[in-house]
């Protein structure tokens, strides 16, 4: 009689801005590359360290006024950076 299977487990990643848990699939990547250049990550299989955010604008201004990129990444954010990711989401919803 074979075993059963386990369904498989979905990760879970926080969104750095309404800190949540939430499945993987569902979030957004940002991610700071070994150059150190900050970018979203749309695959989410670019090499180098990554944060996690939900697709919605709302949860990248709550991020970038409670730090959370600083945080995770170590480093400052230019306000640049979050207005070109804000156009990335907005461009990726529609």
């Amino acid at each position: 009689m074979p075993t059963p299977q386990k369904p498989k487990a979905t990760p879970l990643r926080k969104c750095l801005g309404c800190n949540e848990m939430k499945p993987k699939r569902t979030l957004v990547r940002a991610v700071k590359s070994p150059e150190g250049a900050l970018s979203l990550d749309l695959t989410g299989k670019a090499p180098g360290r990554g944060a996690y955010l939900c697709r919605d604008t709302e949860c990248l201004r709550k991020a970038r006024k409670r730090k959370g990129l600083e945080r995770a990444f170590k480093c400052a954010v230019p306000p640049e950076i979050y207005d070109r990711m804000e156009a990335e989401m907005v461009a990726d919803a529609g």
